[in-house]
């Protein structure tokens, strides 16, 4: 106990930038758990009926945690959030069913990770706004890495290649329109409405698509807790906490670790292994995030020699 105190101690007055880092780490650590397990669970039940009860259990847990801010909603601020809500359920669905029908979940995780890519060329067409050079240069860098990664010496994509780069675009446009809702809507409601949307709308479609299995055994109820209770609500919360002890863009460059560590993860839990091809495409992938992410990373630098100056 005493040296739980002094942890917890040391935490708490650690400097809010190596606070924050180490949150976020710990968060892209918790995501790739998260694709391991869902893909546990989904193994005893059908996609969507699994995603609507992990986003419905996550989304009350972070309803509980909002708590009397409910109030402080206004019906602007409701509908802008339900609006963003649909098409992170949209999102979510195609990512569960590429999933469900996947075979190489690292491979899976890179792809879904393009979304980063693709959220500058998406705010350039949607909204007008000129990126940086940097973003153009790693264009090339990202397609090619997908191309190692999906066509594997032919020029047809696997089923689930084809949802989860659905999945990316839907997650991309889904991250631009939560940057325009920046300061619009409270950060933590906001995230509970779209889990709590994404649960309903999973509902919805399972009902109306899929036939429920008449048992599912404990082990399986046991992934989709850790799911809802650890892959999603502590992970928001923790995400949550943490980004507002940073900037954005120093985030967002962190959160690009997930396809790593979710690779990593499958080659242990799964005995996945890939190509020299995949693993080139894999490389290739994550170069081009960092490419992409090369302001953030150079601010991020300038910040650590600052920091290190006023010592």
């Amino acid at each position: 106990m005493r040296l739980n105190s002094i942890a917890i101690e040391v935490f708490l007055n650690v400097p809010h930038s190596f606070k924050a880092d180490l949150l976020l780490v710990l968060v892209t650590l918790i995501a790739a758990f998260g694709w391991v397990f869902s893909k546990e669970a989904l193994a005893g039940l059908p996609p969507l009926l699994f995603l609507a009860v992990r986003f419905i259990l996550a989304g009350l847990v972070l309803s509980i945690a909002v708590g009397g801010r409910w109030r402080r909603l206004n019906l602007v601020q409701l509908g802008l959030a339900l609006k963003v809500g649909v098409v992170m359920s949209v999102a979510m669905m195609f990512w569960v069913l590429g999933l469900n029908s996947s075979t190489h979940l690292g491979e899976s995780a890179f792809i879904n990770s393009l979304a980063f890519i693709l959220v500058p060329l998406l705010v350039r067409g949607l909204f007008g706004e000129t990126q940086p050079l940097f973003t153009w240069l790693a264009l090339p860098v990202a397609l090619l890495g997908l191309g190692l990664l999906t066509l594997k010496g032919s020029l047809q994509l696997e089923h689930s290649q084809l949802l989860f780069m659905v999945a990316a675009t839907l997650f991309a446009l889904h991250i631009c329109l939560i940057t325009r809702l920046s300061g619009k809507v409270p950060v933590l409601a906001l995230s509970a409405i779209q889990l709590l949307m994404v649960g309903l709308f999973a509902l919805l479609a399972s009902i109306v698509f899929e036939t429920w299995p008449s048992r599912v055994s404990n082990e399986i109820w046991g992934w989709v807790l850790v799911s809802a209770l650890i892959a999603t609500s502590l992970r928001f919360l923790l995400q949550i906490y943490a980004q507002g002890l940073t900037s954005a863009s120093h985030a967002a460059l962190i959160l690009t670790l997930e396809p790593v560590f979710t690779a990593l993860l499958a080659s242990v839990w799964f005995a996945e292994r890939m190509s020299l091809a995949q693993l080139l495409g894999c490389v290739l992938v994550f170069a081009a995030m960092m490419i992409s992410r090369t302001p953030a990373l150079l601010m991020a630098l300038k910040n650590v020699k600052r920091l290190r100056r006023q010592r």
